[in-house]
């Protein structure tokens, strides 16, 4: 079998910093936050209220009525940035034979206000069984990737991966694998989560998962802080489009970098708990690298998983220690998780595209909210703090770890 080569030629966000690509990175790389007091419920009662919510959002402007009755919010979250991808891609997906095309998507959680909604209206009644035609179809979490497609007409490859807060990379992961094995020209992937509601945050608050710095949304999420609480809810969506690079150079495609390796592990540890000392973290690294036929001496950009938490942060940091022993000098880190919080199963497509902006534009964007470094981290890791980095970057290395001990793993590189 041929390995084709697969780059990246169109992007879509829908961020808590910014509803397109342009004006989610220039935020990324100025350090503003997409904190605040959650708007979606009256929060008072919870532990944690505190999110980074999309603004200024009506999915109305970019949606039929039809597709609004239709779907959950995660679902319109997908569609909305996989059209800003398609359109930044230029595709014209008419001229191609349909079966070419395809979507693999990510969501962690799927429907989760449209299971709330139906539930409580359920309950209300009485316990009459009175459930929307629809309850089944918004709730599912394939239904993202089945209205890409459908809005699209794209036949080929559809489905949706389910990985935790890995999502995201796996979905990419797999779309970047069918391509390169000649199984489609073209795969729409990303992840979306609308994570927002009350059973989700009231379940990650039951577990202490979440910050409780609520008099302080802005400077809540962070990263490798000595004071650092738990993460910060976020939620969204992204989407990329990989192409087969003949496919791409003939027809005269605008490209943004190439996705040059991938890797999956699993910790195998616990449900909920990163392993202590890194090692599936550790060894996804350097599959990934294995896979892009790279060493640890060639990234320059590495966009941390660094979600906040007490260990969680810790282990990765271990594994990257590990991992670039020797070769740091040259590798500068940041968790773009402290301006856009954790948009779970859409993590990881929201921060490989931060990746891909940063090899693009020769900037590595800040880690905000780091003014007391845990006195643990090895003081040669270059972790960019506060101010973003300029810095021409040829290889950008992409961490996702989710629970269930899912590590997932993303290598981008300069398109030459």
């Amino acid at each position: 079998m041929q390995i084709k080569r697969v780059v990246v030629t169109g992007l879509g966000a829908l961020s808590p910093i910014g509803n397109d690509v342009q004006t989610f990175w220039n935020n990324l790389i100025n350090g503003v936050s997409g904190a605040g007091r959650i708007t979606r419920f009256n929060p008072e009662a919870f532990r944690t209220k505190i999110a980074c919510e999309l603004k200024d959002f009506d999915a109305s402007q970019f949606l039929d009525r039809n597709e609004l009755k239709r779907t959950d919010p995660f679902t319109q979250y997908a569609m909305v940035a996989a059209d800003q991808a398609i359109k930044d891609s230029g595709l014209d997906f008419s001229s191609m034979n349909p079966y070419d095309s395809g979507v693999i998507w990510g969501t962690g959680q799927g429907g989760m206000l449209t299971f709330e909604e139906q539930v409580k209206e359920y309950s209300a009644g009485n316990f009459v069984p009175r459930f929307s035609p629809f309850f089944v179809p918004k709730l599912i979490s394939n239904m993202a990737s089945g209205m890409i497609s459908i809005k699209h007409r794209l036949m080929g490859i559809n489905y949706t991966t389910v990985s935790a807060c890995s999502t995201s990379n796996t979905a990419i992961m797999d779309a970047f694998n069918y391509i390169r094995w000649g199984k489609a020209k073209v795969i729409i992937t990303g992840g979306s989560e609308a994570p927002i509601t009350e059973a989700s945050v009231g379940g990650f608050c039951a577990m202490k998962a979440m910050t409780t710095e609520n008099d302080a949304p802005l400077t809540a999420s962070r990263p490798f802080d000595a004071g650092r609480d738990g993460f910060l809810m976020g939620e969204g969506a992204a989407a990329l489009v990989l192409e087969e690079y003949e496919h791409a150079i003939a027809r005269n495609a605008t490209i943004y970098a190439e996705l040059a390796g991938a890797a999956m592990t699993a910790d195998a540890y616990h449900m909920t708990s990163t392993h202590p000392e890194g090692e599936g973290a550790y060894m996804a690294m350097r599959f990934a690298l294995e896979d892009a036929g790279l060493q640890a001496s060639d990234v320059d950009y590495l966009n941390a998983h660094a979600t906040s938490t007490p260990v969680g942060d810790l282990s990765e940091i271990k594994a990257i220690t590990r991992l670039f022993e020797g070769h740091t000098d040259q590798l500068h880190i940041s968790a773009t998780k402290s301006m856009t919080g954790h948009l779970l199963g859409a993590a990881g497509a929201i921060e490989a595209i931060a990746s891909i902006m940063a090899i693009k534009h020769g900037i590595v964007p800040p880690t905000i909210n780091l003014t007391n470094p845990d006195p643990s981290i090895p003081d040669n890791l270059n972790i960019v703090k506060h101010v973003a980095l300029k810095k021409k970057v040829d290889v950008a290395m992409s961490n996702t770890f989710g629970f269930g001990g899912h590590n997932g793993i993303v290598v981008f590189k300069r398109h030459k």
